[in-house]
């Protein structure tokens, strides 16, 4: 098997071959949650191997539904807000509208929340457990339109072996 660091090189091999790097990175992924059900370590890593891997990002995290709201979870990048309302911000429409929302200018999103102002676009992905939403991948970036359809397919499946590794309790 792969160790992360060969993982981490052939997804940097070629960014601008998107299927490729979402490929390895699911393949990293499943590597890295096997045998690992917990949440947190789970998103931890997962938000590290995001991080390191994709270009022109300056976040990449999760946030977690508590008591009703989303509450920051394991991240990489600047600090960021704790609490997001559900229905309010990018974050919490994916959560409300239970769907991907693609942005490809933040300030032109009504009812933006500017964690950083330095984010020009982002892309929110729900996160299931059965049903029930229970957090939301979120990926920032200073570069206007970064996020394209091709991002929204890798990015869903990333969330797919999440959705399955974890026991969500």
């Amino acid at each position: 098997m792969k160790d992360l660091n060969q993982w981490l090189t052939d997804a940097q091999a070629d960014p601008g071959d998107k299927p490729q790097l979402y490929r390895l990175l699911k393949e990293a992924l499943l590597a890295l949650v096997d045998g690992v059900s917990q949440p947190i370590p789970n998103l931890a890593n997962a938000s590290a191997l995001l991080w390191q891997s994709l270009p022109d990002i300056n976040w990449a995290g999760f946030y977690l539904m508590q008591d009703g709201q989303l509450l920051l979870g394991p991240f990489q990048g600047r600090p960021a807000c704790v609490y997001i309302a559900v229905g309010k911000g990018v974050c919490g429409t994916a959560v409300k509208e239970n769907r991907t929302v693609l942005v490809d200018d933040v300030h032109k999103f009504p009812g933006h929340i500017a964690c950083d102002a330095a984010s020009n676009s982002e892309i929110v992905i729900p996160i299931h457990d059965g049903e029930r939403i229970v957090g939301v991948l979120d990926i920032d970036s200073p570069v206007p339109s970064r996020f394209d359809d091709e991002d929204q397919a890798g990015l869903e499946a990333i969330v797919e072996v999440l959705e399955r590794a974890c026991a969500w309790g």
